[in-house]
């Protein structure tokens, strides 16, 4: 996480959640009315309750970067996210961009009831979070319906095989307005074939593609996240660039021949042969 949880108490209470095994909810020590949501020993969100503008994931803040550049300033949008977990980025998005109408979804109906109770969001927000498979729910939205959509789901620590295909990420580009960008989270390391594979699949669907990580996860020295951001017309590149260049934890942008040498012709994923992510190792959290 690079920051300090404390297991001692939780916003209205201690420890693991009730009703919620496997997951914890801890304090966090270095930043007041703040929470790590952990799931299976993976830090999966993190929350601060009264500015949730501070976003303390890199990767969080890197897709809130394609949230900025979506629209101009201010403007509301429609923002379709798969996988809730702590709902980060829905916060970030309804504080940004007041009036942007929102929906969630996530599989476990458990977690989501305890976030909604114990990590409340703002009621003015217009945010709806639903339960569900994120594959068959995001099949069910309507065509050119979402300004932002962003695919963040993990079981564990891995993304499930079937959300990793040309299959999928068509029914995401369906919903995709024409000016709307995708962002998605991607875990990987070492060799970094998951991520590769993830970037022809998504060039397969959208003609517009790139990818940001930290220098060192993009060199395969340390297992981290990665995230891809595409779109049906040319994407503000330099503006996200930029962005993720000054970013606390530098990061850098590939796209065009970069990333063409970055997938180096690999084939793009389809049902029929997709696995889950790579899982991290022991360590890594």
């Amino acid at each position: 996480m690079g920051r300090r949880g404390t297991r001692d108490t939780g916003p209205d209470g201690a420890g693991e959640p009730e009703g919620v095994p496997g997951t914890e909810l801890l304090a966090d020590a270095d930043r007041s009315d703040s929470w790590f949501l952990v799931v299976e020993g993976t830090p999966q969100s993190h929350v601060d309750l009264s500015d949730p503008s501070y976003l303390d994931f890199s990767y969080m803040r890197r897709i809130a970067h394609a949230a900025d550049l979506v629209a101009p300033a201010g403007e509301p949008i429609d923002a379709l996210h798969l996988g809730a977990g702590a709902l980060t980025l829905a916060r970030y998005v309804a504080h940004t961009r007041p009036g942007s109408r929102q929906r969630a979804v996530d599989v476990d109906a458990p977690l989501v009831e305890m976030v909604r109770r114990r990590l409340p969001w703002d009621r003015r927000a217009q945010l709806r979070v639903g339960i569900g498979d994120a594959r068959e729910w995001i099949g069910a939205r309507h065509a050119d319906s979402a300004d932002l959509v962003v695919s963040d789901v993990f079981a564990g620590a891995r993304t499930p095989a079937r959300l990793t295909s040309v299959e999928f990420y068509g029914e995401m580009a369906r919903v995709l307005r024409p000016g709307g960008l995708l962002a998605v989270n991607i875990g990987d390391g070492h060799s970094l074939e998951h991520t590769r594979a993830q970037a022809a699949t998504a060039r397969a669907v959208l003609p517009h593609v790139a990818l940001t990580a930290a220098p060192a996860i993009l060199r395969g020295r340390r297992f981290g996240n990665l995230v891809l951001v595409a779109g049906h017309r040319p994407l503000p590149s330099e503006d996200l660039g930029r962005r993720a260049h000054r970013d606390p934890e530098m990061a850098r942008l590939l796209e065009g021949g970069d990333l063409d040498r970055f997938v180096s012709g690999r084939p793009p994923v389809h049902d029929a042969d997709a696995v889950d992510s790579p899982a991290p190792p022991d360590d890594v959290f």
